[in-house]
């Protein structure tokens, strides 16, 4: 029962589409249990009340209503409800626009901007509550599978094909969302944060990520700029305002706010990061991502202040 409740539960939906999937859902299982009942009423009753040779018109009128005409109806019935949910989660309206591309095994995210221009972030998606945002969906190499159980349904994000689907959250807060397509051996550690907040807050955070990273202040993120640039980070990261302008791995640019590393595998504290840059082959296998295991403790914390103050 515990699964019942929770930041990725659709039985705990916070958006219109995932009230219309838990709609469907209950629907169907009522569907069911009804269907359920019928089968076992007619097998109770020739195999008890009345297990003797049944006349050849009634086995055919039960054959034909119970396995041609009822379930025809129920079914058309069921796709006649769930139709029509398909339609609101295809269109944004004059919503934001969000691009999301599946990696190995990590989230690209870009938010469109009037002038085609884009906020590139990673493994993290903001949302406004109260509209509908779009999303454009997109995979690298392999299919992977969009889905946020407590705001709506998956979508497949398939290599070479753009495929679409909107979110309208109703109820601000942090919730998970996973790939949902096997994708590899880091399948299960490609997961997301979704921030649901307020308009007003949306504006404010967006502005914010729109802007360059935060220049080092202290001695010892300064030495862990140098770091940075001196282990050739910055040719797999981008860091807006800087040199760094990589495009293999996850836009670092303001890392130092978000949710989670790893792709929601590791939470932001000191400790997640260095064990993070320490080990990361042994957490994620198969990660692109080297290990620094050989930095001395000096240059991995200072390192690690660096990277927590990109806000």
């Amino acid at each position: 029962m515990s699964s019942c409740a929770g930041r990725q539960s659709v039985l705990d939906p916070a958006g219109i589409d995932a009230l219309s999937v838990y709609d469907l859902a209950r629907v169907m299982f009522i569907g069911a249990i009804v269907l359920w009942l019928m089968v076992g009423a007619l097998f109770i009753y020739a195999t008890r009340i009345r297990p003797q040779e049944m006349p050849r018109r009634t086995a055919e009128m039960v054959i034909i209503g119970g396995g041609l005409v009822f379930p025809v109806l129920l079914l058309s019935g069921l796709l006649v409800y769930s139709l029509p949910m398909m339609g609101a989660q295809r269109v944004a309206d004059d919503g934001m626009r969000v691009h999301v591309t599946a990696e190995q095994w990590w989230w690209r995210v870009e938010y469109e901007l009037p002038g085609d221009e884009r906020i590139v972030s990673a493994n993290e998606l903001r949302l406004p509550v109260g509209a509908r945002t779009g999303l454009v969906l997109n995979a690298k190499k392999v299919i992977h599978s969009f889905w946020v159980p407590a705001l709506g349904g998956k979508t497949d994000m398939i290599p070479g094909r753009e495929t679409f689907m909107s979110l309208a959250p109703e109820r601000p807060g942090v919730y998970r969302g996973q790939c949902a397509e096997f994708c590899g051996a880091s399948h299960a550690l490609m997961a997301f944060e979704t921030v649901v907040m307020a308009p007003q807050d949306f504006a404010v955070w967006l502005a914010a990520e729109a802007g360059d990273a935060v220049p080092p202040a202290t001695p010892q993120a300064i030495r862990g700029a140098r770091v940075f640039a001196r282990e050739g980070c910055g040719a797999c990261h981008a860091i807006r305002g800087t040199a760094a302008i990589g495009q293999v791995g996850p836009d670092l640019t303001h890392i130092g706010t978000r949710a989670s590393l790893a792709a929601g595998t590791l939470g932001t504290t000191p400790e997640d990061f260095a064990r993070w840059l320490g080990h990361a082959e042994d957490i994620k296998p198969e990660v692109a991502m080297p290990t620094y295991d050989y930095l001395s403790p000096a240059d991995l914390a200072a390192l690690v202040a660096y990277l927590k103050g990109l806000t």
